[in-house]
């Protein structure tokens, strides 16, 4: 079987299939469109899952554009449904743009961007201008909007407009395609001007959705499902399909068949290498299927056949997707969240109510509606459900190595920075001054503000104590050192000499009650190996000893004044 070059970042259905890149078949989505009937479709997937590349394969299917497309389709599913099926190919106008790029800083930057997607759609058709069909009005007024100099009102009513206009050229009705529509709410809630960008899009969407006569049906994409109420008001012809929803859950990921049949085009049979795909890209449960993420399995496919021996699996989708509402959940979590992500991190679950109606105006409003966006974003997957009194209850967990890569990193590298906003005086001063009391309360209070995981129990508190040493003014901070005859954890040395040096021995016990006996071990331990005595060389003679042992989020600390 001929090579076939994996389509990484190729969301272009005839590029894809006319340069031979390997595709697995998604286009049985058509026939279950044309089946179900829906008049505006929305599907809710997380970033990365194949809403582009579905959405280009759906224009390259229906779109009337005289080419003869069946070779795009050549042996592919949707060509052996059969002829009820295939007579809907080429048969519409088709309407097609992403928002993808509108997620700007501020409204009129996004709105300008949203404008180019529109007056490029227009640019795409404009052969209609050369038709007798349209009167000069219509003529003048495409002119306007494809020039990108139409009021905001006309932009408003641009899908309607063109949908018009491409029936009246036609004679037959528009099918809408619009790919990643809540981007500009996503970045609008994230810099501020959502209230603004949310009533622009409701009322783009009401005008060419919204019982539009010129429309056979509609399909738009997004990560998020956003409430009928605030974008989609009104709206009674629209059917959600989310992740929660069986309908068409097969469309977007990859199922373990076709994982499986990857890995065998490519020669990839070692049995510990495909289990790597399972546990760092599968986990998501769409519907009644579960589905490993597409962008990771390709990438990671591909650096498989390149080189098996040194694929070490990546984090490829923590690049791609925006890591922004984790972030806001760490910096508004209460004592309850925060044992919730420690609880997620050790590989437990939650369970929460689920609220598919919620907005990202919602999205500080309760932490159920944090989990709600993790949720409904990827970051968090179903591994069960029941409902209690007519309200829907899910069982989540992080769903695969990958995304809980991300929790770890991105939760460590927030927490850092929220240390560095902390004012820490008090804590120094009793380290400095040996005041073990305010030392073991300092620390213990940071401990439970924290956000704690154990894959190294040590190595974990280590990390922790050494990130908050790293800012005490006067000392150079080191670790894990040979000194005397074995290595310390920590030291804290002052350039000047007549300073006291401290050393740092860390521990942790099986249980609150063994701390003290745990911070004993490690004060026998500095002893025994003579820690420090080298300093003496340098002019120092001053020593001080610190044991400290840690459960959970609790800690004892020892202290001894040596000489060296």
């Amino acid at each position: 079987m001929a090579f076939k070059p994996l389509p990484i970042g190729v969301d272009d259905f005839e590029k894809l299939r006319m340069s031979g890149y390997y595709y697995v078949d998604k286009t049985l989505l058509i026939k279950e469109l044309l089946d179900k009937k829906g008049e505006v479709n929305l599907f809710t997937r997380p970033r990365r899952f194949g809403k582009s590349l579905n959405m280009s394969m759906l224009k390259c299917f229906f779109e009337m554009t005289g080419a003869v497309n069946n070779e795009l389709f050549a042996g592919l599913k949707i060509m052996e449904a059969g002829e009820g099926y295939l007579a809907h190919m080429r048969a519409y106008p088709v309407i097609s743009f992403s928002l993808k790029s509108a997620g700007q800083e501020d409204f009129e930057t996004s709105y300008a961007k949203i404008v180019e997607a529109v007056t490029g759609e227009y640019r795409r058709h404009k052969f209609v201008l050369d038709s007798a069909r349209l009167d000069e009005a219509q003529k003048d007024r495409f002119i306007q909007i494809m020039g990108g100099q139409a009021k905001r009102s006309d932009y408003t009513a641009a899908l309607r407009f063109l949908s018009e206009v491409l029936n009246q050229y036609y004679g037959k009705k528009a099918i809408i395609l619009i790919d990643e529509y809540d981007v500009p709410l996503e970045q609008a809630y994230f810099t501020g001007y959502y209230d603004k960008m949310s009533i622009f899009i409701r009322s783009f969407f009401e005008e060419g959705l919204k019982s539009n006569p010129f429309m056979e049906f509609a399909v738009i994409t997004g990560c998020l499902r956003i409430t009928r109420e605030s974008i989609f008001t009104g709206l009674n012809n629209l059917k959600m399909n989310s992740i929660l929803s069986a309908n068409y859950d097969e469309y977007f990921g990859f199922l373990q068949t076709e994982v499986d049949q990857m890995a065998e085009f490519y020669g990839i049979d070692d049995e510990k290498g495909i289990a790597v795909f399972k546990e760092w890209y599968d986990g998501y449960t769409f519907g009644t299927k579960q589905v490993y993420n597409p962008w990771s399995v390709i990438n990671h496919m591909e650096a498989m056949y390149v080189d098996p021996a040194h694929a070490w699996p990546s984090p490829h989708w923590a690049n791609t997707s925006s890591n922004r509402i984790i972030r806001n959940l760490v910096e508004h979590a209460d004592l309850s969240t925060k044992e919730e992500l420690e609880l997620l991190i050790g590989g437990g679950t939650i369970e929460k109510p689920i609220h598919e109606d919620i907005t990202y105006d919602d999205i500080e409003k309760s932490e159920d509606n944090l989990w709600n966006f993790l949720f409904f974003t990827g970051y968090l997957t179903m591994c069960g459900r029941k409902a209690v009194g007519g309200t829907p209850y899910v069982t989540m967990a992080i769903p695969n190595a990958e995304v809980l890569y991300i929790y770890k990193t991105k939760i460590l590298d927030w927490f850092r920075h929220q240390l560095k906003e902390k004012n820490m005086k008090r804590l120094y001063d009793s380290i400095a001054s040996a005041d073990i009391g305010v030392f073991q309360e300092e620390l213990t209070l940071i401990l439970r503000e924290s956000i704690s995981f154990y894959d190294n129990k040590e190595a974990f508190y280590h990390g922790f104590l050494l990130g908050l040493l790293d800012r005490i003014e006067g000392y150079a901070v080191s670790s894990n050192q040979e000194s005397g005859d074995g290595r310390y954890d920590i030291m804290l040395k002052s350039p000047d000499i007549r300073k006291t040096v401290m050393i740092f021995e860390l521990k942790t016990a099986d249980s609150y009650y063994d701390m003290e006996m745990a911070a004993q071990t490690a004060m026998k331990q500095m002893k025994e190996k003579h820690y420090g005595n080298e300093l003496s060389r340098d002019g120092y003679s001053a020593l001080r000893y610190y044991g400290i042992a840690f459960y959970k989020k609790n800690c004892c600390i020892m202290a001894e004044e040596c000489k060296i």
